[in-house]
């Protein structure tokens, strides 16, 4: 089995999990606001704990997304760095797809629908299915408002997410909600499982190349983007201001 460090940051729990000999160690922290301080310390602890050097490590996963703008951005820059400094591959993976292996962890369900709350009155969804040792996409992850979640009916399928808690009266009375797991959220543990798949299945790329998916238009902007949208906007007011006195 390959060395995976994986590192999620999507939604309000952060997690950090190392892959090695099999075993799967973890940590998380709670609260949103500091993602970006608790990463770090946690896998200097998980490495520490595992007795592994960084640069022994094959693969350094992230939660991609979809989930927080500011969250998958995080996992992915921090990902990013420690792949730069040991020259690792990284692997970008989904986390929904994480989420339908937290539920076949716990349930052993091979068809799954994970709904993720998006806010805004919004989810995050997609459907998949679990066969010859890895997950198969059945529908491709969506944003959308939770009455709009239509998973293809299977037998056997299981639903999972924080999405069914968030919005009890959208799923009241659907026959997939019925029995949803709602306390799944996307985990690195979790990531770390699939990320071994995922480098044997070649999907391993350059830092460098490493992107966040993002489902919906941007709702946060860097201190650079925001300077650069504000200098943009006092020249096109400058020009109408020029324009109108030419007329």
């Amino acid at each position: 089995m390959p060395i995976i460090l994986a590192i999620e940051t999507s939604s309000e729990l952060a997690s950090c999990a190392l892959l090695a000999n099999d075993t799967v160690i973890a940590r998380e922290s709670g609260g949103v606001r500091t993602h970006s301080q608790s990463v770090l310390p946690m896998v200097q602890e998980l490495l520490a704990e595992a007795c592994v050097k960084l640069a022994e490590v094959d693969a350094i996963a992230f939660g991609a997304g979809p989930g927080s703008f500011t969250g998958v951005r995080t996992a992915c820059g921090v990902a990013q760095g420690l792949a730069f400094g040991a020259d690792l591959p990284v692997l970008p993976l989904n986390t929904l797809e994480a989420m339908a292996e937290a539920c076949r962890a716990r349930s052993g369900a091979a068809e799954v629908l994970a709904v993720l709350d998006a806010r805004m009155n919004e989810v995050y969804w997609a459907q998949y299915r679990f066969g010859d040792g890895a997950w198969h996409t059945v529908i491709e992850p969506a944003l959308s408002s939770p009455e709009l979640v239509a998973p293809q009916p299977v037998a056997g399928l299981a639903a999972c997410g924080n999405g069914f808690a968030v919005y009890p009266d959208a799923f009241a009375g659907k026959d997939f909600a019925a029995d949803a797991d709602s306390g799944i959220v996307p985990h690195a543990r979790d990531l770390a499982r699939i990320g071994a798949a995922a480098l044997a299945a070649g999907q391993g790329v350059p830092a460098a190349q490493a992107q966040p998916l993002y489902l919906r238009n941007k709702v946060a902007y860097t201190s650079a983007e925001r300077q650069a949208l504000n200098a943009a906007n006092a020249a096109a007011k400058a020009e109408g201001a020029v324009e109108g006195k030419r007329a």
